[in-house]
């Protein structure tokens, strides 16, 4: 290996889960060794994913000519790459070019996602050189009625899945004459397929606390929590140390950034249960009870937290506030269509080529995001469905991928959009099976206050296996059609109320699949995905660096 004796460089690896699952931490180590051994200084920043799954772990050396991607970079490839002049950009078969130039990652319209997989997640001066807190300090210099115009202008709603305007939920709250409110974030991601929420707070996690201060300078809240799910402990250290670090730079507390605004943000963890992905069983774990659904009304916007006024949002929805109050309500409508405005967060999974975060504006259709993005199934099989919207969304044919991502289409259609997240299948999969799995899914998660969910759910799956055994099957079916209607109509909450939804695409789209079982497609073995290794939280606040420091900034 040739010897850059005393060269300084730059090289960026992610701590975000899914790369150190796949052995970024091993990476890092292995630079470190090789600086010890080099004599040159290196200095290694633990930045974000760029959403490119499938290239993680992805190496980013920085270069005059801007930061040249290598990737999927082994431990074991460390040695050869340093040898062949990757700290110079040189040319080699893991070298994947300038990464904002790359195709895939240049299409997109990032808004959310712009400063994700760029910057250091913790550092302060990173954060504001990108653009960090121009939404707080626009938002602190209007009314709380001015900001709240202008995110109902804008038309953004939320990213969690309902798609209810944020503006109008945000007015509710600040209409409210009670003087004490709350803002909660609901980062229970317990959707199949889905990572965006991940993502972004390993990522970019002072846009989130910047989000949750600016609601609160809208509603008049000055206490907010962050709920997180237990299986994201990277995300929660992450969480907990950008908040560390947002106190002591004033961006959190007392007098924020030397406005009259008071705010603090504390991190709850969740147990997991798919139920509190709900906002009023969210309340309720918050509250230190059982997650079970409340019955509406009254709204949280009026009796919330504690029965006080409450903004509940996702955190896609949250981390689009600033970029709104930053740029204007206009720059976002500008983007989407029809009542859709702005960019959605699309989470490419399942069987799928090259799966991944695609942000872009809402009206590119699912074919464009499952091939053109995707690159179709991973196993090189034909494409047959895609479920868009998590556990309980639809499965939609491959005659319907030109379908606009878009809440309306998909509503007429008889499908949603969700939190955005699309699980690819491809022609060997069982439709009865998955058909199967949504009612048995429910019965498992469900909280268990509401007969249609609670026993619908098991009944569901016991009348399912009657159709595919062929036991009085025109029966059966009918039975199962009159189950999903009490079940969408009589249920509290949209646990019960959307499992049918799978269960009726899957019965419209594929009914061969119900005649007595699937048979197995004689097909070739495809290689298998290899299981993700346990891996250890990151440290909440310290990045990990090979040698020197950089100097954090106050704002």
């Amino acid at each position: 290996m040739k010897n850059p004796a005393h060269v300084a460089a730059t090289v960026y690896v992610p701590r975000d889960s899914a790369a150190r699952s796949v052995g970024a931490d091993e990476v890092v180590e292995a630079l470190q060794r090789a600086a010890t051994r080099g004599d040159f200084a290196l200095d290694v920043v633990r930045n974000g994913s760029r959403g490119m799954l499938w290239l993680e772990p992805m190496v980013e050396v920085v270069t005059p000519r801007g930061r040249v991607g290598y990737g999927p970079v082994t431990a074991e490839d460390v040695d050869a790459l340093l040898a062949a002049g990757m700290l110079d950009g040189a040319d080699h078969p893991l070298r994947l070019g300038l990464v904002d130039e790359l195709p895939w990652l240049a299409r997109q319209t990032r808004v959310t996602f712009a400063r994700v997989g760029v910057i250091d997640p913790l550092s302060t001066q990173d954060y504001v050189e990108h653009g960090g807190l121009a939404g707080l300090r626009a938002a602190l210099d209007m009314t709380p009625a001015d900001v709240v115009a202008e995110v109902t202008e804008s038309g953004l709603r939320g990213r969690g899945g309902a798609g209810f305007p944020a503006g109008i939920k945000w007015k509710t709250v600040l209409d409210c004459a009670d003087e004490l409110k709350f803002v909660c974030c609901n980062a229970d991601e317990g959707d199949s397929g889905t990572f965006a929420d991940r993502m972004v707070m390993e990522g970019d996690p002072f846009l989130l606390i910047e989000g949750m201060t600016i609601a609160a300078h809208a509603v008049g809240a000055s206490e907010g929590y962050l709920y997180i799910r237990s299986e994201y402990p990277d995300a929660i250290a992450t969480m907990r140390g950008a908040i560390e670090v947002a106190r002591e730079h004033g961006w959190l507390g007392r007098s924020i950034l030397g406005s009259a605004l008071d705010f603090d943000l504390h991190v709850r963890v969740g147990a997991g249960a798919y139920i509190c992905g709900e906002e009023t069983s969210m309340l309720e774990s918050l509250e230190g009870k059982r997650g079970t659904v409340r019955a509406k009304p009254p709204i949280p916007a009026i009796e919330g937290l504690f029965g006080r006024p409450t903004v509940v949002n996702n955190v896609l929805t949250l981390t689009t506030v600033p970029v709104v109050l930053a740029n204007g309500a206009k720059a976002y409508q500008d983007l989407g269509v029809g009542r859709s405005r702005g960019t959605q967060v699309f989470q490419l999974g399942g069987n799928i080529a090259r799966g991944g975060i695609v942000e872009t504006a809402f009206g590119i259709t699912l074919r464009e995001l499952i091939e053109d993005y995707g690159g179709g199934t991973r196993s090189g099989r034909p494409l047959r469905t895609a479920q868009v919207g998590g556990p309980l969304g639809a499965y939609l044919p491959t005659s319907m991928f030109d379908l606009p991502m878009d809440y309306e289409a998909f509503a007429e259609a008889g499908a949603m959009l969700g939190h955005g997240g699309i699980v690819v299948f491809d022609d060997s999969v069982d439709m009865a099976a998955q058909a199967r799995f949504a009612m048995e899914f429910c019965a498992e998660e469900s909280c268990g206050k509401c007969t249609p969910c609670r026993v619908g759910s098991v009944r569901g799956v016991e009348v399912i296996d009657k159709i595919v055994a062929g036991t009085h099957r025109d029966e059966n079916l009918a039975l199962l059609e009159d189950l999903c209607d009490l079940m969408t109509d009589g249920s509290l909450c949209a646990m019960g109320g959307l499992t049918p939804m799978p269960v009726r695409s899957a019965l419209t789209h594929f009914p061969d699949d119900f005649l007595g079982g699937r048979r197995l497609l004689d097909i070739q073995a495809v290689q298998p995905i290899q299981p993700v290794q346990a891996i250890q939280p990151v440290q909440a606040i310290q990045p990990v660096r090979a040698s020197g420091a950089r100097t954090e900034g106050t704002a």
